[in-house]
């Protein structure tokens, strides 16, 4: 190896929160709210849908997927912050970072394929209501889950391997709260520029193809909606798709703003305030979306709520 006779990076040193050293107790206070939070109200998503039967039905079931890939996601990324924020050294070992990195993507990019399936189980359940049982049976649900899982899984594993064969031997000083892609490129030693190429062009085939899926969709589903005779069926048809959308909308405006642009355009003190908003508000406020707006889940919350306070 080139770099042998060199000082081999072990650990990385976090320095994201480094200028706001008057505040890390007040910071750990609120993350660590919105931390609890997050896991209390996918809980409780995960627990009303397993519980009541009227909900065991694929918008659901995908829904809460979506609530263990938000649980695990924060998982991954959160309690380290937390404790960050009280430590006087921040750091991770090398292979802390890469299992990190890898988890962190893997599920992210699963995150984004699962979305576009949300999207396809839309589209079958306004443009094809009479077939929606077969198409969507629990075969089919469970394949389209795994499918994304394997698909983030694959990318994970490319990108964190390009990542970390790159050699690491001269700062070890992170400016980020975690083991983001462009923060730790920015410490490679020596830049393979193929590496790079491929690592911009997965990220860029996660962002799109998945988006490319759920605009063909709504294409689809908002050709049908404006064919029905009735406001009424017009606006519950909305209705569902209001909620996926605007999480869509959150997802691929935060991920293509950190992840498709240039190495040169790169900021670290506004990509850990984007990082902030996708990992700790965007995981609390998605379920709430879907489940706050929609009266079905709320009344099967009633419900369960009901049981647990009279048995």
């Amino acid at each position: 190896m080139e770099w042998v006779n060199e000082t081999v990076v072990r650990e990385f040193i976090f320095l994201s929160f480094s200028s706001l050293a008057r505040l890390p107790q007040l910071l750990f206070v609120i993350f660590l709210l919105l931390y609890l939070f997050t896991l209390g109200i996918n809980t409780i998503i995960i627990s009303t849908i397993v519980l009541d039967r009227a909900l065991h039905i694929p918008m659901y079931f995908f829904l809460a997927i979506l609530s263990c890939s938000e649980i695990c996601y924060t998982f991954v990324i959160v309690p380290k912050m937390l404790v960050d924020l009280l430590a006087q050294r921040k750091t991770i070992s090398f292979l802390g970072c890469a299992i990190q990195m890898f988890s962190f993507l893997f599920l992210g990019c699963s995150h984004s394929f699962l979305l576009a399936v949300m999207g396809y189980d839309r589209y079958v359940a306004i443009c094809n209501p009479l077939r929606y049982s077969v198409l969507m049976g629990h075969g089919m649900c469970m394949g389209l889950v795994a499918a994304a899982c394997a698909c983030g899984f694959t990318v994970a594993q490319i990108i964190t391997s390009l990542v970390f064969h790159l050699p690491f031997y001269s700062s070890n000083q992170l400016h980020h709260f975690f083991c983001d892609i462009s923060p730790v490129l920015k410490l490679a030693s020596h830049h393979n520029h193929f590496s790079q190429i491929v690592i911009f062009m997965l990220c860029t085939l996660v962002l799109a193809i998945p988006l490319l899926l759920i605009l063909v969709s709504y294409v689809h589903i908002i050709s049908a909606i404006l064919q029905f005779p009735s406001t009424l069926g017009r606006y519950k048809a909305y209705s569902t798709c209001v909620s996926h959308l605007i999480i869509v909308t959150v997802h691929y405006g935060c991920a293509s703003f950190i992840y498709l642009r240039p190495q040169s355009n790169y900021s670290s003190s506004q990509d850990a305030l984007i990082s902030v908003s996708y990992t700790i508000i965007t995981p609390l406020f998605n379920p709430m979306i879907y489940s706050l707006r929609n009266e079905e889940f709320k009344s099967a919350l009633c419900r369960i709520v009901r049981t647990i306070s009279l048995s």
